[in-house]
C-alpha cells in the first residue's frame, strides 16, 4: 500500500472532472473503488470532501489516500504492468515525431484508433502506457480507419489537444493519402465532390451517396492525381481530401469506378488482379502538414506499411517519384 499523497492541479488540468483526473493519474484504480473513497471522505479538494463530478481548478490540492498497486495483489498486478510495458514499447517503436506538445505515430494497418464492439486492442487504450510523471497521457485529436495505415497525430497536453482540435476543425491540416486502385482513372487528375450519409447496416458502418438537401447528407471533396500505373489493371493514386468524412476516400474512389485494392466494403474482387498481391486495404495516410500549436509548421511523412511496400515492389512503383497532388487546390 502507498502512503497519502497531496497533488497540485496543473494548468493543463484546470476544469477537469475529478473522476477523469483520477483516471489519468491512476488508470488501474477501479471507478467503484474511487466512489467508495469519495463517499468515505478519504479524497479531498483543498481539505473539503469531494464528489465524482467536481471540476478541479489549477492550484487546488488533491488529497489521494493510500491506494493498492492494482485491483488485486500478486500476479494480476504483474500482468498489468507487463502489458503496459509492452504497449509503451510498441507505441515508441512507431513514433515519427515527438516534442513537448505533439506525438505523431505511424499507425499500422489493422489497429483500431478507438474501441468499439468486439474491439479490445486500440490506440486509445494503449495511451495510458505513455503517461508522464504527472499522469497525463497523450490524447487523440483525429482518426483513421482501422485498416488505414499512416500518420496519426496525438496531443501530449490538454492545451495542445484543444489547439490541435481547432486546427483540424478549421481544415488547416493538409493531408495526403496514397492508394492502389482498380483500373486507370480518366482524367488522370480530378476533383470528386459528393454528398455522403453515414449509416449502419449488416456489414457495419458505411456511407451512402446522397443528393444535396437529403437529410443527414454532408458535403465531401477530394482531389486525386495519378502517380503511376501497372498496365490498365492497377493505379497508384495520390489523394488530397479537403473534408474529413467517414470512409470518404474509399467511397469517392469507388464512386468513380476505381475502388481501392483490398477494400471489402466499397470494392470488389476482379479478374486481372496480379497474383500474390496482398488482399489488405491499400490506403495509407502518407503525409500530414499543419500549423504547430507553438508556431511554425509540423510536416510528417509515414513510410508505407509492409503489405503496401510489397505491392509497390511487385508492381515496380518507385516511392521516390514526384507526387503531383502536392500542387492540388486546398478547397
Amino acid at each position: 500500500m502507498a502512503s497519502v499523497e497531496t497533488r497540485t492541479v496543473t494548468p493543463d488540468e484546470d476544469g477537469m472532472r475529478l473522476d477523469r483526473w483520477f483516471k489519468a493519474h491512476y488508470p488501474e484504480l477501479a471507478f467503484g473503488h474511487l466512489q467508495k473513497l469519495l463517499r468515505s471522505g478519504q479524497v479531498r479538494l483543498d481539505g473539503s470532501r469531494a464528489k465524482t463530478n467536481d471540476r478541479i481548478a489549477v492550484g487546488q490540492a488533491v488529497r489521494v489516500p493510500p491506494l493498492p498497486a492494482s485491483g488485486s495483489p500478486g500476479a494480476p498486478a504483474v500482468k498489468r504492468t507487463s502489458q503496459a510495458t509492452r504497449d509503451a514499447a510498441f507505441l515508441r517503436d512507431i513514433v515519427l515525431h515527438e516534442d513537448r506538445d505533439v506525438l505523431v505515430i505511424n499507425k499500422p494497418h489493422g489497429l483500431a484508433v478507438q474501441g468499439g464492439s468486439g474491439t479490445e486492442r486500440h490506440v486509445d487504450g494503449m495511451l495510458a502506457s505513455l503517461a508522464g510523471p504527472d499522469g497525463e497521457k497523450p490524447r487523440l485529436v483525429h482518426r483513421l480507419d482501422r485498416d488505414t495505415s499512416g500518420v496519426l497525430v496525438l496531443a501530449k497536453t490538454r492545451k495542445a489537444a484543444s489547439d490541435l482540435g481547432a486546427i483540424f476543425r478549421s481544415r488547416s491540416a493538409r493531408k495526403i493519402y496514397w492508394a492502389l486502385v482498380k483500373g486507370v482513372p480518366s482524367p488522370k487528375q480530378g476533383r470528386i465532390s459528393l454528398f455522403l450519409s453515414k449509416q449502419m447496416g449488416p456489414e457495419g458502418e458505411r456511407v451512402r451517396i446522397m443528393k444535396h438537401g437529403d437529410e443527414e447528407a454532408v458535403h465531401s471533396v477530394t482531389y486525386y492525381s495519378l502517380v503511376d500505373r501497372a498496365a490498365n489493371a492497377i493505379s497508384w493514386l495520390s489523394l488530397k481530401p479537403v473534408t474529413g468524412r467517414t470512409h470518404q476516400l474509399r467511397a469517392h474512389t469507388a464512386h468513380i469506378g476505381h475502388p481501392i485494392v483490398g477494400d471489402p466494403k466499397y470494392g470488389e474482387a476482379w479478374e486481372g488482379m496480379p497474383e500474390g498481391l496482398p488482399g489488405k486495404l491499400h490506403l495509407h495516410a502518407r503525409r500530414l502538414t499543419l500549423p504547430h500549436p507553438r508556431g511554425g509548421t509540423l510536416d510528417v511523412t509515414a513510410p508505407l506499411p509492409p503489405h503496401m511496400r510489397q505491392s509497390f515492389d511487385m508492381l515496380g512503383f518507385d516511392v521516390s517519384s514526384y507526387d503531383p497532388i502536392v500542387d492540388a487546390p486546398e478547397d
